[in-house]
């Protein structure tokens, strides 16, 4: 009788124990199996069209060389102007006109300016004869007829050209007017004689305005 007695605690002291038994918990994975020095996977399309995006939001759009020079949109007309090999002749030709001052004012200013092939395509001796000292008062309204009062970029001279029927009539600052038009897919200007320009290098921005290259000498 004791000896069934014993059995059937011993029974039953099992039976608690295995009900009381922790259930079992999933395995935790290894931190130091995994390197920490591991590198990002960057060659997943996800992962590149995220850097991608990433790139594009952090690089902001640039001024476009000219004449083999930086154009830095903190310096003004004359600062960026005197660093390209393509317009040493209209440096020389602002300077002789004493339009530096002018130029490096607040203004804004919108400035076409014609390289340095445009001048050496004006009939024989004409750049020679407007720096001479006793034609300033000449030189001066040829220059000045480059330049449009405000800061006009290429997408708000499209947008008065296209407001305009096809043109747009720019007042500038010698007082007559320049007629604006789009021309091959880019924009070309007309000078009073009937002369046409085309703008070879559109929105380089300026501290006191933009410069637009142009590609032929303007006459009033």
């Amino acid at each position: 009788m004791k000896t069934s007695l014993l059995s059937l605690a011993l029974v039953a002291t099992c039976a608690l124990t295995a009900c009381n038994k922790p259930e079992a918990t999933a395995p935790v994975a290894d931190s130091s199996a995994i390197p920490a020095d591991q590198p990002a996977d960057t060659t997943s399309p996800g992962a590149m069209a995220s850097d991608a995006m990433a790139s594009d939001a952090a690089a902001p759009a640039g001024n476009p060389m000219v004449g083999g020079a930086a154009m830095s949109a903190d310096k003004d007309i004359i600062d960026n102007a005197v660093n390209s090999k393509d317009h040493t002749t209209l440096v020389a030709a602002v300077k002789a006109a004493g339009l530096v001052d002018t130029l490096k004012g607040p203004g804004p200013f919108t400035v076409f300016a014609p390289t340095n092939e445009a001048f050496a395509a004006l009939p024989a001796g004409t750049v020679d004869g407007l720096l001479k000292p006793e034609n300033k008062a000449d030189l001066t309204k040829v220059l000045t007829y480059h330049v449009v009062p405000g800061a006009v970029d290429a997408a708000t001279l499209k947008a008065q050209i296209a407001a305009g029927g096809g043109k747009a009539e720019l007042k500038t600052v010698q007082g007559e007017t320049l007629t604006a038009s789009e021309r091959d897919g880019g924009i070309a200007l007309t000078d009073s004689k009937g002369n046409v320009a085309m703008v070879t290098i559109a929105d380089v921005m300026q501290s006191n305005g933009v410069i637009h290259v142009i590609d032929k000498v303007l006459m009033p």
